[in-house]
């Protein structure tokens, strides 16, 4: 049975909480979070990240995340609070359901990048071409 995009937002929803910012800045604050930046590289490069988050973008998620992948990235480890963001909210739904399904156990989604922002979260400012 075919689902549509609202259905599987709906069921990322209901299996990974959405966080506050401040409630990220908490949870980063205890020494044990993994930020991931599930947008894509130009987003990025724009707007910078939050401060100290891996970039990941979303099709490459599944790949960073399996230990047994040859792509895996060391920053994951299903012992870390993994918190997930992107432009406003679903990609990093859906990419958090993903690791939920993939056995990560603490996945959260703080939402969009400019919530994290105009909340005065650190960022990691993108570099001028040139320097």
């Amino acid at each position: 049975m075919a689902v549509s995009v609202k259905q599987m937002l709906e069921a990322a929803n209901a299996a990974v909480p959405k966080i506050t910012p401040a409630q990220a800045r908490e949870l980063i604050g205890k020494g044990n979070a993994l930020v991931v930046d599930v947008r894509d590289a130009p987003e990025v490069e724009k707007s910078g990240k939050i401060a100290g988050a891996v970039h990941v973008s979303r099709g490459m998620l599944e790949f960073r995340a399996d230990p047994e992948s040859p792509y895996h990235d060391k920053n994951f480890s299903k012992d870390k609070e993994v918190i997930l963001y992107c432009a406003s909210g679903g990609r990093s739904a859906l990419a958090a359901k993903v690791l939920k399904d993939m056995g990560y156990q603490h996945v959260y989604n703080v939402g969009a990048f400019k919530d994290w922002a105009e909340s005065g979260g650190a960022i990691d400012r993108p570099i001028e071409p040139g320097m």
